[in-house]
Formats: structure tokens, sequence, C-alpha cells
């Protein structure tokens, strides 16, 4: 039987701002979609901190037993420089600065997003879209929001009416914002605006004469505004109500507003049933963001080549400490804190080791089953990574007590112990044992300053000490190849 029939897990909506049961729109089925990353340069590590709580959604969705279809979107076109629909895009200021395609701008940065998240140890999604390849849909979801009433073309733009939708809907349901207080702390129009209201915003921009990203519409040639891509792909994949939409609480207001407008006007229903919004990643005390130069690049911290953190880290490490604050919770970002995590991060991968060969006694000391259901509880609860850590840790002291003889457990609790500890740190928090992976790195870089004592020793034509470092290699079943690009080697 599938596992999510006997665990209700509960969620934090931040429309009804409080914890709800979850059921799915269909039994067994999940639908879920998380607005992916702008890529018009690298993702820094408060980016990274949104992707992987929802990596870690994913994969526990999948431990209980659901099919998942997780869409999570990249941005290719429309996110303009700020929220008022004014300014360059982000992707062509990018493209003009470095005098490439903006393309190349694209694919640079996608390819840059995918290995990161490779190298941490992501779940690819079901499905990844871009905005640029469902232009067509949303060319025609304007059209719809046209038709309906709810937006006007003003001289090639078209925007969303905000005062015509709030007379009949509340814009500001999720983010908790008022009309009347957006109308009063916005800014009035100079004049040179196409809006009829401040608060309204694009859903086709006219572009001008430098704009290199542009396509035909029935208004102009233009692009789409950036709120739209998100409505059309998570209808197109998920339908027009799905089950959990997710991303960073920055995007709360707007974009997740406007979403929600642009959605419900087409459909006449509210589009998602979860809104989950993941909290601020500190550095230095201050949100990690690159407008101002406070961030760290999550390469960085494997490679250790910063100004931030005494040494390199492993990804398990990082993500280890990331899932030990809750991720409602603001997070502070240093380097006293990821040596700390190291040091538990190292503990519980001994304890998973020594689980591969420990041996079964007669009787058991411990009540694993009421530990596996702690287990369940935490991650029931909100995903509560924090404390299914504080549970691991409570296997961690068992197993070592189990070193020294001073605790036990039967065949039948010590098959289920190292099972659901595997498919809680492995399957469902998603760490690695890199241990493994430190040990090789050691020993290639034993291995080339071998070959590089060797090749100085070939240069003063000292061929005995050239043979003997050599020799005593492949007795150690490391083989030398000399070639013209230089000295390779290979382990036996």
């Amino acid at each position: 039987m599938e596992l999510y029939k006997n665990n209700q897990l509960k969620i934090y909506n931040s429309l009804s701002k409080s914890k709800e049961d979850f059921k799915p729109l269909t039994e067994g089925y999940v639908g879920m979609y998380v607005c992916g990353p702008t890529v018009y340069s690298n993702a820094h590590l408060g980016n990274v901190r949104t992707f992987m709580f929802f990596d870690i959604v994913y994969r526990y969705l999948l431990h209980l037993g659901y099919k998942v279809r997780y869409v999570r979107n990249i941005t290719d076109a429309g996110h303009l420089e700020n929220d008022a629909d004014e300014g360059e895009d982000r992707i062509s200021k990018k493209a003009r600065l470095e005098q490439i395609e903006p393309m190349e701008v694209v694919q640079m940065y996608t390819v840059d997003f995918h290995d990161v998240l490779k190298n941490y140890n992501f779940l690819p999604p079901s499905i990844e879209p871009t905005a640029t390849g469902h232009i067509v849909e949303q060319i025609e979801m304007i059209k719809e929001i046209l038709d309906k009433g709810f937006a006007y073309e003003v001289n090639g733009s078209v925007y969303f009416d905000v005062l015509k939708y709030n007379e009949a809907n509340h814009y500001g349901i999720l983010s908790g914002r008022k009309i009347e207080d957006l109308i009063h702390n916005t800014r009035t129009l100079d004049g040179q605006s196409d809006k009829k209201n401040p608060q309204d915003f694009a859903l086709w921009k006219k572009a001008d004469e430098k704009h290199i990203m542009r396509w035909p519409s029935p208004w102009s040639d233009g692009f789409p505004g950036w709120h739209l891509e998100c409505s059309v792909m998570s209808t197109k994949y998920l339908g027009e109500q799905f089950d959990i939409h997710g991303g960073g609480m920055d995007l709360k207001f707007p974009h997740h507003e406007c979403e929600i407008a642009q959605s419900q006007t087409c459909s006449g229903i509210k589009p998602v049933n979860y809104w989950m919004h993941t909290n601020m990643l500190l550095l230095n005390s201050q949100k990690m963001a690159k407008s101002t130069g406070n961030y760290i690049l999550p390469n960085q911290i494997l490679s250790g080549e910063n100004d931030i953190l005494p040494k390199a880290f492993s990804a398990s490490v990082v993500r280890f400490f990331i899932m030990q604050a809750n991720y409602r919770s603001v997070l502070d970002f240093s380097g006293e804190a990821l040596i700390a995590a190291e040091k538990g991060h190292s503990k519980l991968m001994e304890a998973l080791k020594y689980l591969e060969s420990a041996q079964a006694g007669k009787t058991s000391s411990f009540d694993v089953q009421s530990w596996v259901d702690a287990c369940y509880a935490a991650m029931n609860d909100d995903f509560n990574t924090p404390v299914l850590i504080s549970n691991l840790f409570e296997a961690v002291k068992l197993i070592n007590q189990m070193k020294t003889n001073k605790a036990s457990l039967n065949a039948e609790d010590l098959a289920l112990l190292k099972s659901k500890m595997e498919a809680f740190a492995y399957d469902v928090l998603g760490l690695m044992d890199d241990t493994t992976d430190n040990k090789s790195d050691k020993l290639n870089g034993a291995v080339e300053l071998l070959i590089k004592l060797r090749k100085e020793a070939r240069d003063n034509k000292d061929w005995a000490l050239s043979d003997q470092i050599r020799d005593e290699l492949a007795e150690l079943g490391i083989q030398l190849k000399d070639g013209r690009e230089g000295t390779t080697f290979s382990v036996n």
C-alpha cells in the first residue's frame, strides 16, 4: 500500500496563512509548479535554497508513493529590470553589455544552472518549459483576457486592468495587500506611461527599436509580460487548477498575485490550492542578492575559491546545513555554520556506513518503529526537516552505542532502521556519502604530484628516479602512460 495513505501531510498554505491537510485534486497524483530562474546570470546560493527545498518536497511526495508532475520553468524573456514594467529586459541587457546574442546568454546560464543543480544532487523536474517556447500560448491567453474585458491595449502594449478585476475579486489575496493601500503607496503616472492606473501590469509590451528580443502579435512586435508565462505554462501542463505552487517569498507580490489574477480571469476558479514560499538566505546578516554584491555562488563553495569561507565544503554538507533550518525561517550563512554542519554530516555518514555491516542481536534496546513514526511525523508537519534531522541523530546516538555493545537491535529492527535511515538521509534529504569522493580526490592529487616530480627527474636526466616512481606506482596498481599531451594514469 502507498505510504501516503497512512501519512496525513500538512502544508503551510501562504494563501490561508495556516497549516492545512494536504488533499490533492486527484488521489495519488500531485501537480506542482515552481518558478524557476531568469537565466541572465549565475544562480547564487539564496536562489538555490528555494529550489533545494522544493527538491525535498518532490522527493518526499515520491517517497510517499504519489505520482508527481513537477514543472519548473526557465524565464528566458520578458523579465524587466523592475516590477513596474519599466527598464530593459534583463537578458537583452546582458547580451548588449557582453555584445553577444540573447540566446547565448540564455544558453550559458541555463547550462550553469543545470550544472549547479546536478552538483547538489537535485532530481530533475518532470517538465522544464521556457517562456520563449510558449509565446503562442501567451498571446492566446492575452486575447482571452481582453475578450473578457479585464485588459486594454494602448499603443501596441496590453495591460491587465487591476481595478476592474478587483471589483469582483481580491487583488492582494495572497500577499494580504489591500488595493486601497496599493493605490495610496504608488506614485502618480507621469503622463508618459500607457497605463490607466499605476497598479496595472503588462501582459504584452511593444518593443522599442533597441529591444532585441521581439515577436509578432496582433498588437505589435513585442514581448510578453513576465507574470504571464507562469500562468500559461502551469495551466498547459497542470490544468486550470492544480495542487502546489512554490517559489521564494519575494515572488508573492507582485508576481504570484498577478498569476492568480490572470489565471482566475480565464478559468473562473482559483488556480492553486496550496501556495508555498521559502524565506531568505542571509550573508553577513544581509539578504543575499546580486544587486548588492552580497552573495556567494554554489560552485564557489565547492571549490573554495571565495573570500567568505575558510575552506571548500562538499555539496552534501551544504544541503545538510540548509535543511537544518525550516524553509519558512530566515537562514544565516557563514563559515562557522558550515564547519558545524560538516561535523554533523560526517557523524551521520559514519553511522550510515556502520549500519551496512552491523550485526543483529537477539533483542532490541530501542523502539525503532516509534522512531520511524517520529520521522514521518516531522516530514508530514509541513516538511519539517530540522526535526527530521534531530530524529536522525537520535538514531546516530543508538548506532554509536551499538558499536560499543551498549545497545542492540534484533534482525527485524536492524533491517527497518537501516532501510529508513537510508531512505530519509539519501532519498528524501538528498544527502550524499562524499567520503569516497574525498579519498579519490586526495589520491588523484598525490599521483599528480608524483607525475610532476617524475617529469622534473626526466628533465634533469635522473632516469633512475624517474623509473623508480613509475615502477613503484605500477606495483600499487597505478599505471602511467606518457603521450604527446603529457602523462596520464589509470588505476587497475
